[in-house]
């Protein structure tokens, strides 16, 4: 992925939840989303070759089913053990194996990775001369290291090694990957910062990651069609969806060869995405866990990144948006011709994986109204209380009403502050594009924070000659300051 606004824009249009009786009287049989979904008519208007879903509800797996086939050339169907190339939901399972093996005292993610590497070391930056990154750094994409995303390999390919992946010696690189800010001081998406943390993992325990991932995740969880592996590597599975092009044509050979393997190699489906996100729920709440910790699961998802960091983010996992009144972990995965997310809520044991194998303009479609459809009839809805909210002043709304930057998710995007019915609204195409609603209430707390409906981080407004000047963004112990220039241009600073 080249940079954080195109990570964000692998999330779709999403919509709130409303109460459907209609669907509460269907269940209890969970039938209901087939018809809902209309995923088949689909997938042959927008040329997609298949589509795998599940749906976790209460911290059990509610429904599965699959669409469309594994490749358009054979027709042969997709079934639920059929895996795709997950991309880079790799990452939250690399980041869970290295809080794991912390747990168990075999490596300190506080300490500089660079120590564990025997093969490459770090470069030399003016960066780093007096902080040198940690492992924790490159897993919540703080290191400040380039190199985003990848292109992918197949049969018949010289297949890179991960060494010279990092001396930029492959395609879109061709410099070795560098540093652009002091570790720490902000956010910058990095697919290279993963590989780095690859090699710490293979050159400190002299095994492959997938060896790792597979005896430290994927065998005690029971995932049997969850693997590291790559297609030209023995005991790659056979039951795989092909990848497909816009013209849905099988590309090549329909297997990408990915040796960035912490960064975006692993191969799984729908239902193992789901029983890893509900193993981390069940930590979460401390009960029904069998293989992650509850220290594990609040450590890899508490957020740790807030500063330029597209709404929040954790450890390999996404915590920019708040759905249905809900706290999530949230990863999105792309690379040619597949893609896929996972979405899971901290609480209460909810969400939804899917994976399919088309391109962007193919599958974006689907997966949005996937998403929009699913958050609608599944009725989650885990409203909090009006104790906490005070009446606003209307002299308070006044100041605030306007148009600013993007102070969402610091992409630029021009925000308003909006009043009808005597509430406030904030608008954004960031909200309208990812959420499916354009008009998120702004709430005024008793603490003298403000809210917005269904976004995560807290706000507060300063003034300055009766005009906004400034909006600090706080989410737990984090915050970061935007700064107003005036009612149409703002920048960051910490």
């Amino acid at each position: 992925m080249k940079n954080a606004i195109y990570l964000l824009l692998l999330i779709v249009t999403v919509a709130s939840a409303q109460t459907n009786k209609k669907v509460a009287s269907k269940e209890r049989d969970y039938s209901f989303p087939t018809d809902s979904l209309n995923i088949d008519k689909q997938l042959e208007k927008y040329k997609l070759a298949g589509f795998s879903l599940v749906v976790f509800q209460n911290y059990k797996i509610i429904y599965s089913n699959q669409f469309g086939v594994k490749s358009i050339d054979s027709k042969e169907k997709i079934d639920q053990n059929t895996a795709f190339s997950t991309a880079s939901i790799s990452k939250p399972i690399t980041a869970l194996l290295c809080f794991m093996l912390e747990e168990k005292g075999l490596i300190n993610l506080d300490t500089p990775i660079d120590g564990y590497l025997k093969r490459w070391h770090l470069p030399k930056s003016k960066f780093t001369e007096n902080n040198s990154p940690t492992w924790r750094q490159f897993l919540n994409h703080t290191a400040g290291t380039t190199q985003s995303g990848f292109a992918d390999y197949y049969e018949g390919d010289t297949i890179p090694t991960i060494k010279e992946s990092l001396l930029g010696k492959i395609p879109r690189y061709d410099k070795e990957i560098d540093f652009l800010f002091t570790p720490g001081t902000s956010w910058a998406y990095s697919g290279g910062g993963y590989v780095v943390v690859q090699m710490a993992l293979e050159d400190t325990f002299k095994k492959p990651i997938g060896e790792l991932a597979r005896e430290y995740i994927f065998a005690p969880l029971g995932l049997k069609n969850t693997t590291m592996i790559q297609p030209d590597e023995k005991g790659f599975p056979t039951n795989v969806a092909l990848v497909h092009d816009e013209n849905e044509k099988v590309i090549r050979t329909g297997l990408p060869i990915t040796p960035q393997v912490g960064a975006s190699g692993m191969w799984s489906t729908p239902t193992d995405l789901a029983k890893i996100a509900i193993e981390m729920q069940n930590a979460l709440r401390n009960k029904n866990n069998k293989v992650i910790s509850h220290n594990v699961a609040k450590k890899v998802t508490e957020v740790s990144a807030l500063k330029d960091a597209v709404g929040g983010w954790s450890y390999g996992w996404q915590k920019s948006f708040g759905y249905n009144n809900y706290d999530w972990f949230v990863c999105n995965g792309s690379n040619t011709g597949v893609g896929g997310s996972v979405f899971a809520t901290m609480t209460d044991g909810n969400g939804f994986t899917f994976l399919t194998n088309g391109e962007k303009p193919n599958r974006f479609p689907v997966m949005g109204n996937t998403q929009k459809m699913l958050l609608k009839l599944m009725d989650w809805d885990n409203k909090t209380s009006n104790d906490e909210i005070q009446e606003m002043p209307s002299t308070l709304k006044e100041k605030l009403v306007g148009t600013y930057d993007d102070f969402l998710y610091a992409q630029g995007v021009e925000t308003k502050i909006v009043e009808k019915n005597n509430r406030l609204y904030v608008q954004s195409m960031l909200l309208d594009h990812f959420k499916g609603k354009n008009d998120n209430e702004l709430v005024y707390l008793k603490s003298g924070y403000f809210k917005i409906i269904d976004y995560p981080n807290l706000l507060k407004f300063d003034f300055n000659d009766g005009k906004v000047s400034s909006i600090t963004l706080t989410r737990n112990d984090l915050n970061t300051k935007i700064k107003i220039i005036d009612k149409k241009q703002s920048s960051l600073s910490h």
